[in-house]
């Protein structure tokens, strides 16, 4: 998928962009706090009550009838707004949930929270169904308020839709021009066939274990980040100017199990980047069989400025091909994996999936 594919919608967010007004700041307080470490320890806190449902019970639930809910921003549905589809699913739900939205430009910001897990959002295609919001850092004084869409629950699935945070790219130098178009912080999470677009920090996989299959993930500065354990599959990864870096994973200890997989991948774009940046002091991130274009800077990572991460950090590429794939070039303290130090990240065990990635989106071929 080429970049000039998204022309048309990035044209309309310019258009409209002056039409958007802002959401209200007490959502920051519906979220648990104003600061991320705040937002934090409210998630863990939500996770332990007794109104969480556990995993055995949504393997029994999902034999239970499920619900169907239509948007539409033409009014043939139940709704003509995401949230407000996602506003009517009980508190506390343990059944399936399919919000089904129909083509079109969402303009809107969603979240969805912590206590209505099961949702499956449903487009009719990344390149007709839009989600779009176009809040900053700065604007709300936090990077992961800004996202277009905020996800808290578990078992959340998206299928076949388009985020994007339309924030235009931010000029050098400039800070607080994060534009965040999903933050996914709920466990056990699967993306089939969606798109996230946007510039710098498009992605931000927080924390928890998630399934991107078949995305197209288009950024230009650090626009994969965060502590989530995912693997990322057949995905296109599309560089956008100013380049900086794709990844900037943010694993804190020797002994957490978080970590970026990216298998089969294509990185495409334009720039010249960084496959990762050393946020966290043990930042992982590999890629396998993956093809990369010419824009892969040759040493391919970078410390963040702190020379004493490249003893922690855990970097590596298999199998990877393309003119910008070669090794040769590549940092002393990233990895050439062997076939045994590869195994490890090849397979949905990496995320321990297959126990739950049928469930969340039944039928998928893995």
């Amino acid at each position: 998928m080429a970049y000039s594919t998204f022309g048309p919608v990035l044209l309309i967010n310019a258009v409209l962009s002056v039409l958007l007004c802002q959401v209200p700041a007490a959502l920051a307080a519906e979220q648990g706090g104003t600061t991320e470490k705040e937002f934090k320890a409210w998630l863990d806190y939500i996770r332990t009550t007794e109104s969480q449902p556990h995993f055995k019970e949504f393997a029994h639930k999902v034999k239970q009838p499920s619900t169907t809910i239509v948007v539409d921003l033409k009014g043939t549905g139940n709704f003509t707004s995401i949230q407000k589809a996602i506003d009517s699913v009980p508190f506390a739900n343990a059944n399936p949930v399919y919000i089904i939205v129909k083509p079109g430009v969402y303009w809107e910001k969603l979240q969805i929270p912590a206590t209505k897990d099961f949702i499956t959002l449903q487009g009719h295609g990344r390149l007709k169904t839009f989600v779009v919001w176009n809040d900053t850092a700065a604007s709300v004084n936090s990077t992961y308020l800004s996202a277009s869409i905020a996800v808290d629950a578990q078992y959340f699935a998206a299928m076949n839709i388009s985020f994007q945070n339309a924030v235009p790219a931010p000029a050098p130098g400039v800070e607080g021009q994060q534009g965040v178009a999903l933050r996914i912080s709920g466990d056990n999470a699967v993306f089939y066939g969606c798109a996230f677009i946007g510039h710098q920090g498009t992605l931000y996989d927080q924390q928890g274990k998630h399934y991107f299959r078949d995305c197209y993930i288009e950024g230009s500065i650090d626009f994969i980040f965060g502590d989530g354990r995912s693997l990322y599959q057949g995905c296109e990864i599309h560089v956008v100017p100013v380049a900086g870096s794709i990844t900037a994973q943010s694993r804190s200890s020797a002994t957490s199990d978080s970590g970026f997989v990216f298998l089969n991948c294509t990185i495409s774009g334009t720039g010249v980047v960084y496959l990762g940046r050393a946020w966290g002091r043990y930042s992982r991130v590999v890629f396998l069989y993956t093809y990369m274009e010419s824009i892969i800077r040759p040493e391919g990572w970078q410390n963040w400025g702190d020379p004493t991460r490249e003893s922690t950090v855990y970097y590596g590429q298999y199998m990877c091909y393309g003119p910008g794939a070669g090794t040769d070039g590549r940092t002393p303290w990233s990895h050439a994996l062997t076939d045994e130090e590869a195994k490890p990240f090849l397979t949905l065990d990496f995320i321990q999936g297959q126990s739950w990635v049928p469930l969340v989106i039944p039928g998928l071929r893995l």
